[in-house]
């Protein structure tokens, strides 16, 4: 059923209960009062990405009790979401939103907040700031910077000509972490490695993103990953000219299990149990809410046949010591491609001076 039919039957059926037909139907929602928790993407569900692992979550959400979720897809990082969180908070009666595409949040939530004190809106990826935004917003996200640096662990023992590849959406500051932690984890295996580069422009570019594939598989990359909402363009363009992919977001081994080496996948069911639980409960909105390998936020896809054990045993023992807290990807020392130190001290995961990272690194082939 599409969006708009949905919200023609909410005001149908509200119209019945108003006339008493519905009215035991009516009073029984009434005494139950589910929490409604609003979903928002900017693709498609199905992208074998971004959109799916949301999706994912919110498939689990809808299993538990008390609760109720409406979605929609499709929803453009325009004035358009904000027609939509306004649609889900009064037909829907939505007092939990998740819009969570990056471009939803300024001016989109920040604009919608101050006027619905009352719902609790939870954005992926954006900057929550005390003092600056208001306290009914919040922003989570996770450190999959962690699985990338292990992705390129893996990259690192699979490639054959040294040329490894990234295509990304945007250079904002979780994209260049990425790319970053990619490249780190290549290098810790083949210091010579490097990492070519490709910007597209824009979340979803297909056309943008078979042609840089396949420009950068003539260049002699021969492992690729990603940071666009859906890598599946990307992975299947890649298999087909005989390469290896690491994936991102979700995991695309279907596409491609000839040539998925592993992955690096959300678990936002974590953040999202989080969220919810403090609406329940009357808790304060979790403003700021970040995790990793170790909190459950991020995880690996399974790797891939092809992948030999000392790749494996080399990326295991790297993901157990992140998981102790006892691993740092962005070391004191690090330095971009002109020889400048841009991480002049070591860096935590926790440290907020990795969420407005604006370099790449030593080894990184490409321009911002």
């Amino acid at each position: 059923m599409s969006q708009l039919n949905r919200r023609d039957s909410l005001k149908t059926l509200a119209a019945l209960g108003a006339a008493g037909t519905l009215g035991g139907l009516s009073s029984l929602a009434s005494a139950q009062k589910p929490l409604t928790i609003g979903v928002i993407y900017v693709g498609p569900r199905d992208d074998y990405g971004y959109n799916q692992a949301q999706a994912q979550a919110a498939a689990e959400v809808k299993k538990m009790p008390g609760l109720k979720v409406v979605e929609e897809e499709n929803v453009p990082e325009t004035a358009a979401v904000q027609k939509t969180m306004t649609g889900m908070i009064s037909q829907d009666g939505a007092k939990v939103l998740f819009p969570t595409s990056f471009g939803y949040f300024d001016p989109h939530i920040l604009a919608l907040a101050p006027k619905n004190p009352d719902v609790r809106f939870s954005h992926c990826g954006g900057m929550w700031t005390a003092g600056k935004h208001p306290t009914n917003v919040g922003s989570y996200f996770g450190y999959i910077d962690e699985c990338q640096y292990l992705n390129g662990v893996i990259a690192g023992h699979m490639t054959k000509s040294n040329k490894i590849a990234f295509i990304a959406a945007k250079p904002i500051p979780q994209v260049l972490r990425n790319i970053n932690a990619f490249t780190l984890g290549a290098r810790s295996v083949k210091p010579g490695i490097t990492c070519n580069v490709i910007f597209t422009g824009d979340w979803s570019m297909p056309v943008k993103e078979a042609e840089a594939t396949n420009s950068l598989a003539d260049q002699g990359c021969d492992v690729f990953t990603m940071h666009v909402d859906s890598p599946k363009v990307i992975v299947e363009t890649a298999a087909k000219r005989g390469k290896m992919v690491c994936g991102y977001h979700a995991s695309q081994a279907k596409l491609a299990p000839n040539a998925y080496l592993t992955g690096a996948e959300w678990n936002w069911l974590t953040a999202y149990k989080t969220i919810i639980d403090a609406a329940q409960n009357g808790k304060p909105h979790p403003n700021f809410l970040r995790g990793g390998l170790k909190e459950g936020y991020v995880k690996m896809s399974a790797y891939g046949p092809m992948v030999t054990d000392a790749a494996k045993k080399q990326a295991d023992d790297i993901k157990a010591k992140m998981i102790e807290g006892k691993f740092d990807i962005f070391t004191a020392g690090l330095k971009d491609g002109k020889g400048t130190v841009v991480v002049p001290k070591t860096l935590q995961q926790t440290d907020l001076e990795l969420e407005k990272m604006n370099y790449l690194v030593e080894g990184v082939l490409g321009s911002l």
